[in-house]
């Protein structure tokens, strides 16, 4: 079935059929495991780099830094390592079970420096649960994957990621490039500096936030003081690149959706409780409806070719990644919501339809749930 035909079915009212079986984890790479070995002075941490955003951390690979539907984690990861790594250069696939890898064979002449993540994806994972509904649930598992990547770098301070999230290809559906650590210049002496370099510093996420990050369980109660839901929602809008709109639907004391004013103000686009819409929308997860707030990327319209598809889910799901993130540092309980049906956004606020459908959510609450340790 083609994308454009998929995603139509998805959005639908269909309910997918059983369950089937999800074949294995990760993929079957030829060749005996090898581990990643420690950088030497010079090279790119490959390991560390790896363990920040794509190990499991239990031998089932349920737990891993990047969420994904129903922890199916359809995504896998080709390594193109160049010069400057701690892998010798060459091709290898990624095992993030056991954290090893595979080699593959040689890399290309042309291969830059430090590596590239290739990301491609196993359907039958995501359609064993999800059936028909699993084509947009894959491609934002991906862009899920690709922030895992960016923001482990960041991390480490690497320099910065170059991202390919263009959808035109659909193996790879993703690219992420990291080029190999660079000596930061000296700096001159005095406060200003040493308070330039402690804001970089604190600008970057933790390897302990990183590792810890989980989809906090519903419900998620506790509306977020606006100044953060502001804040989610620039990252948001910056992430996704011009590819979707945004906008927050606010819980109590004041029920209403709200987007970016070009002040960066929050502007009001709708007065009234839009809980119990959405929470139809999403399957049915009658949870959403008491959500503190739920941010929402919106667009793709209806003839939309599968190119822009395959970029519009992607950057959807690289955008909701980063909020997270965001929004756990700032104290929230946070979850992604990735199955929404029927939910053209724009038709209900009395725009033409097929143009704005919900393509990903993220609800957010000020209380935290009790969670399970695992």
């Amino acid at each position: 079935m083609d994308l454009v035909t998929a995603l139509a079915r998805a959005r639908s009212p269909e309910q997918p059929g059983p369950d089937t079986p999800a074949g294995r984890a990760v993929r079957a790479w030829p060749g005996p495991p090898r581990p990643v070995p420690e950088p030497g002075p010079g090279e790119l941490d490959l390991g560390r780099l790896l363990r920040l955003s794509l190990t499991a951390v239990d031998g089932a690979g349920r737990l891993r830094p990047a969420p994904s539907a129903g922890a199916l984690h359809p995504v896998d990861t080709q390594l193109v390592v160049g010069t400057d790594c701690s892998l010798p250069p060459g091709r290898y696939g990624y095992d993030p079970l056991a954290h090893r890898v595979h080699r593959l064979g040689p890399g290309s002449d042309d291969a830059s420096p430090g590596v590239t993540a290739e990301l491609s994806v196993t359907p039958r994972r995501t359609v064993s649960h999800y059936g028909h509904r699993a084509s947009p649930l894959i491609l934002l598992d991906t862009g899920h994957a690709a922030a895992a990547l960016v923001l482990a770098g960041q991390a480490l301070g690497v320099p910065k990621a170059v991202l390919r999230l263009d959808g035109l290809t659909e193996d790879p559906v993703a690219a992420v490039h990291f080029g190999p650590p660079q000596a930061h210049p000296a700096e001159r002496p005095g406060r200003a500096a040493a308070s330039e370099r402690a804001g970089r510093m604190a600008d970057r996420p933790t390897a302990h936030e990183l590792l810890t990050r989980r989809s906090a369980p519903p419900p998620l109660r506790g509306t977020p003081p606006r100044d953060v839901v502001r804040a989610l929602l620039a990252t948001a809008v910056a992430a996704s690149a011009g590819e979707l709109s945004w906008c927050v639907a606010i819980g109590e004391p004041q029920p209403q959706l709200a987007e970016l004013a070009p002040d960066g103000t929050l502007r009001r686009l709708a007065a009234g409780e839009a809980g119990p819409t959405l929470a139809v929308w999403a399957a049915g997860q009658a949870w959403i409806a008491q959500a503190g707030a739920v941010l929402l990327g919106y667009g793709c319209p209806t003839d939309a070719e599968a190119p822009q598809i395959r970029r519009a889910h992607l950057r959807a799901g690289f955008a909701v990644h980063l909020a997270h993130v965001a929004a756990v540092r700032q104290g929230l309980a946070a979850r992604p919501v990735g199955s929404w049906q029927q939910a053209d956004l724009g038709a209900a606020l009395g725009a033409a339809p097929g143009k704005d459908w919900i393509v990903h959510g993220l609800a957010l609450g000020t209380t935290h749930p009790e969670e399970r340790t695992p």
